[in-house]
């Protein structure tokens, strides 16, 4: 595995057009632009996680992958290396964290569907009907619904964490269409920063490797860790 920071070489040399191509923050098209990094396999599944993120203004990629990047056709500074992480069992890690949590719920026809969960949590509570006074900040039910989300599937990537050592916040909803077929992805983001405890390395290790939660392609899931110092 490779893990590589990627960022734009020198955004003065790129005309205008090209550079506001880049400057999208289309998940959908970042995509594209990053497997384009690779050696080109028509058998290639995709093979990476990724994470956009904003530097002075400028679009920076984080990233996870089974191949090494290679062709940033002097448009991207591509800095890589080996990505073999020693997890040990009760080891605290540092981890950032951006995904796109949802949870599912049955219709009233009876059909399985997918919510978002800070939508779901004020549907639950019956938020509209609240009075204004009573009405919890929205920030507070950021924070709870996406602490029950990450809480519910921690054990099975193999970690947990304490509630009060957790934040959770940057509460997003994109809009996403796909160029081949017109169709309109909506999806939500959060992103948690704070402090883990390995419980199982193999689990956890895996969830480094194939990332945590739906929307892969979009830039959510990718697991970033550091040890506490």
């Amino acid at each position: 595995m490779y893990f590589s920071r990627i960022s734009l070489m020198s955004p003065g040399a790129i005309d205008t057009a090209r550079l506001a191509n880049l400057m999208c923050n289309d998940g959908y098209r970042e995509h594209q632009y990053l497997w384009r990094l690779f050696e080109k396999d028509l058998d290639a599944d995709r093979d990476f996680l990724f994470r956009r993120e904003q530097i002075e203004g400028w679009p920076r990629f984080f990233m996870i992958s089974d191949r090494l990047p290679v062709h940033a056709k002097d448009v991207w500074k591509i800095e890589s290396k080996g990505y073999e992480p020693h997890i040990k069992e009760g080891q605290q890690l540092a981890f950032s964290l951006r995904v796109n949590p949802v949870v599912t719920r049955l219709s009233e026809a009876g059909k399985k569907q997918r919510h978002d969960v800070v939508m779901d949590l004020k549907k639950r509570m019956d938020y509209q009907s609240m009075p204004k006074a009573d009405r919890p900040s929205i920030q507070s039910l950021i924070q709870q619904a996406g602490l029950d989300w990450l809480a519910a599937r921690a054990g099975k990537y193999g970690f947990s964490f304490n509630l009060d050592a957790v934040r959770v916040d940057a509460y997003l909803r994109h809009s996403v269409t796909k160029k081949v077929r017109k169709k309109t992805i909506k999806f939500s983001t959060l992103d948690y920063t704070g402090l883990l405890t390995v419980m199982d390395p193999e689990r956890f290790q895996s969830a480094l490797f194939q990332g945590i939660g739906p929307a892969k392609a979009f830039g959510c899931g990718l697991l970033l860790v550091r040890p506490v110092r």
